[in-house]
């Protein structure tokens, strides 16, 4: 007879999680380490006491904002390589639909995260009840089906004995390279409490492995045919070479062949060490990746999704007869662009390749080696020189470079939405060792703070963690900081003060057409009745020690290098606050992004700005398979 054990579903689950492992290359770790939460009555008589009663190996940490405590999640998993994760737990209504924007966030970006939002009643005795969704048409729907189009894997779960598919197949996907991102089951609230006597197997110990998938032949030969045609190939790096763990592989690929390399934000800091390496690229990278792309005649694209901001809106590739080859675990990024396709994991792919590349002596030639290595140096001493001060403020660029200069090896900096992570991604050189997590495949400002928390769980002995956020985000969501002091985790945010979203004034100015409209913090002025006042001063340094925070203010080079290095010292959370040079700039790509400008306006500047965009548009391409590999 089988053995059994009578849980609640709430319990079985808490039980589950406990006991299931990943192995990647025969490093093995538990796949969920913890769970995030806040309890509310949809979720307390549930997971809430399972966690109590059964949960000794499942930490549980209490989150202060839904959204956040999923973004705590994406920077856990960033730093583990994706092989361990985070569950997060919300109650009924409210409390899981704060999740979504997390979920969204994890999925665009292929990171495993693993929700439980807890929903209404399966049975309906109580009628419609507090926090419900009543559908005119849709009985069975809840705001729980929201989550349906963020989610890898999606289930409801309405009887406790369908947990016994539901969390297995959960696991599969989080473990899965190419599908990996939000895996979201649904609890009812009824649900939760329910018991079932489950097979004593289910909650054995099970370790679910992070397979590499082998290139085929036949793709490999194609690529290699495609390279040994190039004379100016460029080889673009995303998070797949990360979570490939193919960073050496990467570098000697490409001091090997003499390809230049360009990465992507996900990607960043993945070419540390490479001889051709030109930082970032595309809309927010280098000049110089911006002028090899726009002569590449061909483009290896490793791990990379090819978004607009890394293809300029496909602008950025010039050559009639440009060819794209593309490396990636996921067959849909693979094939972008009309690639020649090689689904298979980035490591193993570069290898095959170099192996064949080799035997047939490919190298580009030295002229084009050296004007690589030439126009790359040019252009940082020029970026360099672009963050030099006007007046008595520092801008965003220097601000960064200084804490770039502070970062040391086993450090780690996270940004994301605004003007931090193209910064990063141009101007950040982590030869020291550090590493860059930057989350720009969904641009979500409130990332960063709960983000670092997530790095600083994963990895609680090792660097600094520095969190590069400016005003904006700050003022959306830092609560997290809050759950820092709580459990003593030690991150440095550096709060950039320039008194609004100058990242979207600066593209509304120079771009758009339009006048500076609604982006800076100012007052309302009584002239116009519009945003356009005084600047608002906020006392972020008070604000912040009200949270339980170190705090320091910074204004000059001197006064930052000072405090990164006080911070350094202290236990806890930090927050370092520095005023910052509201509209310096810093040189950049000088590529085009397709906006979507106006057609239409009774103002000339618009009309002007409409002008240039249609100019600029000529350059962007449909790339097909047909157009650009016969």
């Amino acid at each position: 007879m089988t053995k059994t054990i009578t849980l609640t579903a709430s319990q079985a689950i808490v039980l589950y999680l406990q006991s299931q492992y990943s192995d990647w290359d025969g490093d093995r770790q538990r796949l969920i380490f913890g769970m995030f939460g806040i309890f509310g009555h949809g979720n307390v008589a549930g997971l809430g006491q399972a966690l109590e009663e059964y949960g000794s190996s499942l930490p549980f940490y209490q989150a202060k904002n839904e959204q956040s405590m999923v973004h705590a999640a994406i920077g856990f998993a960033k730093a583990k390589g994706r092989r361990s994760t985070l569950a997060c737990t919300a109650s009924i209504g409210p409390g899981s639909t704060n999740m979504l924007t997390g979920a969204a966030t994890a999925t665009v970006n292929r990171i495993p995260v693993l929700l439980f939002p807890s929903d209404t009643f399966s049975h309906r005795r109580p009628g419609n009840v507090l926090q419900q969704l009543e559908h005119p048409v849709e009985g069975d729907l809840t705001v729980n089906d929201a989550f349906r189009p963020l989610s890898r894997f999606f289930d409801r779960i309405l009887r406790p004995e369908q947990l016994l598919t539901a969390l297995p197949e959960a696991m599969r996907i989080l473990t899965d390279p190419a599908e990996t991102g939000t895996v979201t089951i649904s609890l009812p609230q009824d649900v939760q409490g329910e018991s079932f006597a489950f097979p004593a197997s289910f909650f054995d110990h099970t370790v679910w492995k992070i397979r590499r998938r082998p290139p085929g032949s036949d793709d490999i030969e194609e690529a290699v045919t495609a390279i040994l045609k190039a004379q100016r190939p460029i080889l673009i790096a995303g998070g797949g070479v990360r979570y490939s763990g193919a960073e050496a592989t990467l570098a000697h690929f490409s001091d090997q062949f003499g390809i230049p390399i360009m990465e992507t934000h996900a990607g960043k800091g993945t070419s540390r060490g490479a001889r051709y390496r030109l930082s970032g690229g595309g809309l927010n990278g280098t000049g110089v990746a911006a002028e090899l792309s726009e002569r590449a005649d061909l483009v290896l694209c490793v791990g990379t999704r090819l978004d607009d901001f890394v293809t300029a809106s496909r602008s950025a590739f010039q050559d009639p007869g440009v060819a794209f080859i593309g490396i990636n675990v996921n067959s849909s990024d693979a094939h972008k662009l009309g690639s020649i396709n090689v689904v298979a994991d980035a490591k193993l792919a570069l290898e095959a390749i170099s192996s064949q590349l080799s035997t047939k002596k490919f190298q580009t030639s030295e002229n084009y080696k050296n004007e690589v290595i030439t126009k790359a140096n040019h252009w940082r001493e020029a970026y360099l020189n672009s963050l030099k001060p006007s007046g008595v403020l520092m801008t965003q660029g220097a601000i960064i470079h200084l804490v770039n200069d502070a970062a040391q090896a086993g450090d780690v900096v996270i940004a994301a939405a605004g003007t931090p992570p193209g910064e990063i991604l141009k101007g950040w050189d982590n030869a020291a060792g550090e590493e860059v997590l930057l989350e720009f495949g969904f641009s979500c400002m409130g990332h960063e703070i709960p983000a670092g928390l997530g790095v600083r769980l994963a990895r609680p002995d090792q660097g600094e963690v520095y969190v590069i956020i400016g005003d904006g985000t700050y003022l959306m969501a830092p609560s997290e900081l809050v759950t820092a002091a709580q459990e003593n985790l030690k991150i440095t945010v550096v709060l950039i003060d320039n008194s609004g979203f100058q990242c979207i004034r600066d593209l509304q100015e120079f771009t758009t057409g339009s006048a500076n409209f609604g982006n800076e913090f100012r007052k309302r002025a009584k002239k116009d009745g519009r945003l356009s006042g005084d600047y608002i001063e906020v006392d972020y340094v008070a604000n912040a020690r009200s949270m339980g925070c170190n705090t320091f203010a910074a204004q000059s080079a001197a006064e930052l290098k000072e405090v990164l290095v006080n911070a350094q010292r202290m236990s806890g959370p930090s927050v370092i606050v520095v005023k910052a040079d509201k509209h310096g700039k810093s040189k950049g790509a000088g590529l085009w992004w397709d906006l979507g400008i106006a057609q239409t306006s009774g103002l000339e500047r618009v009309k002007s700005a409409y002008r240039n965009f249609v100019a600029r548009r000529e350059r962007q391409h449909a790339f097909t398979r047909g157009t650009n590999h016969g």
